[in-house]
């Protein structure tokens, strides 16, 4: 190689994007959450991307925007991360993922937190997602199923099962469709109850306790989760033995079984770090959760009248006394 032309292709690298990581020019995450951040959450993945050598302030600069629990903000916040044109984007959810995916076609984003990104459109498949967006799934089989036949184990007899469930969140409405099979494999009635507000839950619970149902699965949603004490208070209120999805209800609530969420965060920083480092988004398949989490509260489960069965206690992961 001539010296001149090794002198033109040294600077190409230095001052190309893929490589200016190493030289100490920071690079810049967008970061987009529905509600707002869960501080412990949010410190598992940025502990993660530390751990590969991304030191916020010196090396990489995280800008970072909240929807506070309003959906139709989504949109417009994933615009305006998408106009500073960051290095990467970084979405919680499916709402989340959607709208950034809408935003642009070109940045790489990292999503996490999403039922079924291939339902959805996020993705072309799980192990191929093509385009420039991957992450981690929270879908591993069927957890409505699993769910129910948990609640049945710890409410013996319990034959009418209801499902709280948010209309206005599209993924909830795929979920559904599966349903009536649940249904018949378990041999349970699945009636459905709605809240898309928070007002909407007291009415929700109201309609459960009128079907006599003996006990709830709360499919997780931003909305539930950013009122956790106002639903498992309800749940109490009414008598109602309820199952959560997420780790946020287990103060109050009853039982929690669904994917360990801080593991999925921490592998969502494995990818923040290899997209950074020059990976193409089309080229990380998609992965699901390797790790469920089941939360007992013995507390709960006494206000309740319930014995929990010792086969349920040797599974859980966590007690609470």
């Amino acid at each position: 190689m001539k010296r001149r032309e090794f002198i033109a292709t040294t600077t190409a690298l230095l001052v190309s994007p893929r490589h200016s990581w190493a030289q100490g020019t920071p690079r810049l995450l967008g970061v987009l959450d529905p509600a707002p951040a869960n501080l412990a959450l949010g410190k598992v993945w940025r502990d993660r991307v530390r751990d590969h050598g991304w030191v916020e302030g010196k090396n990489l600069i995280i800008d970072y925007r909240s929807a506070e629990g309003h959906a139709e903000r989504l949109p417009a916040l994933a615009a305006e991360l998408v106009a500073l044109k960051p290095d990467l984007l970084v979405g919680f959810g499916p709402q989340v993922a959607v709208a950034l995916k809408s935003a642009t076609a070109t940045i790489p984003i990292v999503f996490a937190a999403v039922f079924d990104p291939v339902a959805i459109g996020l993705v072309q498949s799980l192990s191929r997602p093509g385009g420039n967006i991957t992450g981690l799934a929270t879908s591993a089989g069927d957890l409505i199923e699993k769910q129910v036949e948990i609640l049945r184990e710890l409410v013996p007899g319990a034959s009418k099962i209801a499902l709280l469930v948010n209309p206005g969140n599209q993924m909830q409405r795929i979920t559904l469709a599966e349903v009536p099979s649940t249904a018949r494999n378990l041999g349970v009635a699945l009636p459905i109850v709605e809240a898309t507000t928070a007002e909407e839950l007291d009415t929700a619970f109201a309609s459960a306790a009128a079907q006599h149902a003996d006990a709830m699965v709360v499919i997780g949603d931003t909305l539930t989760t950013q009122n956790a004490s106002r639903v498992t208070t309800l749940a109490a209120n009414h008598h109602l033995p309820a199952i959560y999805l997420f780790r946020a209800f287990a103060p109050g609530g009853l039982i929690v079984y669904g994917p360990d969420l801080a593991d999925l965060l921490r592998r969502a920083g494995d990818y923040i770090d290899r997209i950074l480092r020059g990976t193409k988004p089309a080229d990380l398949p998609v992965e699901q959760p390797t790790k469920f989490a089941l939360i007992i509260n013995m507390k709960a489960a006494k206000a309740l009248g319930l014995t929990v069965p010792p086969s349920l206690l040797v599974q859980a992961d966590e007690v609470i006394e």
